[in-house]
């Protein structure tokens, strides 16, 4: 019971989407990061 799908396109989009979210929060949590950094900085 094989069936013969071609999963280019769905894969293809499916990665793409995953790399952005990806991309999407390492920036989010790099501006937290450097945004406490930078708060640690002031007070001293």
């Amino acid at each position: 019971m094989t069936k013969n799908i071609d999963m280019g396109a769905a894969g293809s989009l499916t990665v793409a989407l995953l790399i952005i979210a990806v991309a999407f929060l390492m920036r989010s949590f790099y501006k937290r990061f450097m945004g406490v950094d930078r708060s640690d900085d002031s007070t001293k």
